[in-house]
């Protein structure tokens, strides 16, 4: 990409603003560049070059100065929160927002866990990469037993906006034929181990309604000549994702989405540009523009479109749109049925069990896969039988100890790396990744009197897991221990634990889709209700959290919203 794309001050009313770079943002991008229309995307942090701005890929632990650990002092400084993320290494921490800048608070006896990327690309730089559908299933949950909103779509409406984004993405997986777990457009996927192969197969002799599949995740297996077009290449199983990928092997903004929207000469990118809020014009009812502080010197300006997509991710987005308020809105733009920031959710990963298993010790893992695998929720019917509503999928895999425990012993020459290349015995491990009901109570709001260093409301979460959610654990950690056991595991153990919500980074709801406007903020093309120009296309926008990792979903909802909204331009109903 040439320098002249990114922008500071512009007077120009552009065809689309997209407010955000990451998963959502990029795809929405792409999509109205590819469909002629100027558009700029709006990214409060600094921006990251594809490559050039790696700067801890490749770097092996012995490199780095307290082996892939963060400075202490460092970490309290500025990551107190972010070091609780799965990928927060030395290697990585620069991909992460900074705490001291960016405050929030919860609620007396509550907590959450807000994850937070603040650069050009966003979370699609920190990913885990697993991509699932929905299913028919999972949009009928909430009208089936009640809780939340019936969702204004079904798994028909959205399936080819999948496979458009799946083609392009680059998505591994294999054709398992579930009803639960609906195929996409694959490429091939990751191969079990031996231990895994056979663990598959004594769990469907014995669990056939129980299916072990491989993680579907967005890594290159087989790039297609698209793949290559696009300067990506097959994915090396480094596993070192987070630091970023210079062979473009995994799906992200800079990768894949962000090239293509730049080729087109429509873009235009205004970095390091937070947003404060959207302009209103309450005679014509629409957003005329979006209002921005500086990141670095704090001075303000204005940007201004015909329509505006907000991407920010769930919370981010939110947030904005509560900060935007006029005398129509006084509760935040758009919220006349006042469901903004209610029914959070995320997803509940407090379950889990292992065991060891006999024999393979002639067997190594060849390479580092990116993925693990996964058992569909099994409970994706409703059961009154069940002391609980919805279910979980369990994820893990088999992996070989030894040098995960030696290689942080103590030790020199030779007895050393002898040791080092010693592995230990094979285990197999299960987690839980659970529903999390839509309940208004769980909120988020904006702080009445504390404010961040822009001047905009801190974030004040109100949001905790339900009893419905914990007998839900302590049934998934219960079935996973019964399962190991049945095939034949050794020294089975499992656990049940308390973690609070946002560690997931799954968050999802807080301006959700519905057919009623007066239970809902968008309807089912993710416009909203009250405002025609205005589109919501993140995570904030669904109306449960299901199973599934939400990410895939969130781009096919994009890319759907997006050609609905050109096709209303056209027509001049916008």
């Amino acid at each position: 990409m040439t320098e002249n794309i990114y922008i500071n001050k512009s007077e120009e009313v552009y065809d689309a603003i997209v407010i955000g770079s990451g998963i959502s943002g990029g795809w929405a991008a792409k999509e109205f560049c590819e469909r002629g229309l100027k558009t700029l995307m709006i990214e409060r942090g600094r921006v990251v070059e594809h490559r050039k701005d790696y700067t801890g890929e490749n770097k092996t632990p012995w490199e780095q100065p307290f082996r892939t650990k963060v400075d202490n002092l460092l970490v309290e400084q500025q990551y107190s929160i972010q070091k609780q993320c799965y990928a927060f290494t030395d290697a990585t921490k620069h991909f992460f927002g900074n705490d001291r800048d960016l405050p929030y608070t919860t609620a007396k006896n509550t907590n959450f866990t807000w994850i937070r990327a603040n650069q050009l690309g966003g979370k699609s730089l920190l990913w885990h990469r697993q991509s699932y559908r929905l299913g028919e299933f999972d949009f009928q949950a909430n009208k089936s037993d009640g809780y939340g909103n019936d969702w204004p779509i079904r798994y028909k409406d959205i399936d080819k906006w999948y496979s458009h984004v799946e083609t392009h993405a680059g998505i591994s997986g294999a054709l398992d034929n579930l009803e639960n777990l609906p195929n996409g457009e694959f490429l091939p996927p990751f191969e079990m181990n031996s231990p895994e192969k056979s663990i598959k197969k004594k769990l469907a002799e014995l669990y056939p309604q129980r299916p072990l599949v491989m993680g579907r995740t967005a890594h290159l297996t087989k790039p297609t000549e698209m793949h290559l077009s696009q300067g990506r290449v097959q994915c090396q199983t480094r596993n070192e994702c987070q630091a970023g990928c210079s062979y473009g092997a995994y799906f992200s903004t800079q990768s894949s989405t962000l090239p293509a929207a730049a080729e087109t000469n429509n873009l235009h990118i205004a970095p390091n540009s937070v947003v404060h809020s959207l302009i209103y014009d309450e005679v014509s009812n629409r957003i005329k523009g979006v209002r921005v502080i500086d990141n670095d010197d704090l001075s303000e300006r204005e940007y201004f479109a015909k329509v505006v997509f907000v991407c920010a991710s769930t919370i981010s987005t939110t947030q904005i749109l509560m900060n935007s308020i006029s005398k129509k809105f006084p509760n935040g733009i758009a919220n006349s049925s006042g469901v903004l920031g209610h029914y959070l959710m995320d997803h509940n990963y407090n379950a889990n069990a292992s065991g060891d298993i006999e024999g393979y010790e002639d067997e190594y893992e060849k390479g580092r896969r990116p993925t693990g695998m996964m058992m569909p929720n099994f409970y994706y019917k409703p059961d009154s039988k069940r002391n609980f509503l919805r279910g979980y999928a369990l994820a893990g895999g088999a992996y070989r100890e030894g040098w995960q425990s030696t290689q942080h012993q103590d030790g020199l020459g030779v007895d050393y790396k002898k040791k080092l290349k010693e592995a230990g015995k094979w285990r197999f491990g299960l987690y839980a990744q659970g529903e999390m009901l839509p309940r208004f109570e769980n909120l988020m709001s904006l702080h009445p009197t504390l404010k961040d260093k822009w001047g905009i409301p801190q974030v004040e979460f109100d949001c905790r897991f339900s009893e419905n959610e914990t007998d839900m654990m302590i049934d998934a950690a219960e079935q996973a221990e019964k399962m190991l056991k049945a095939i034949g595991l050794q020294n089975v153990t499992s656990s049940v634990s308390h973690g609070t919500p946002g560690l997931a980074i799954h968050e999802v709801g807080t301006a959700r889709m519905g057919i009623d406007p007066k239970t809902s903020i968008l309807n089912a093309y993710n416009q909203s209700h009250d405002i025609p120009n205005l589109f919501v296309t993140d995570g904030s926008s669904f109306c449960s959290s299901a199973v599934q990792n939400p990410s895939l979903t969130i781009m096919a909802l994009t890319v759907r919203a997006v050609d609905y909204c050109v096709k209303e331009m056209n027509a001049k109903r916008l």
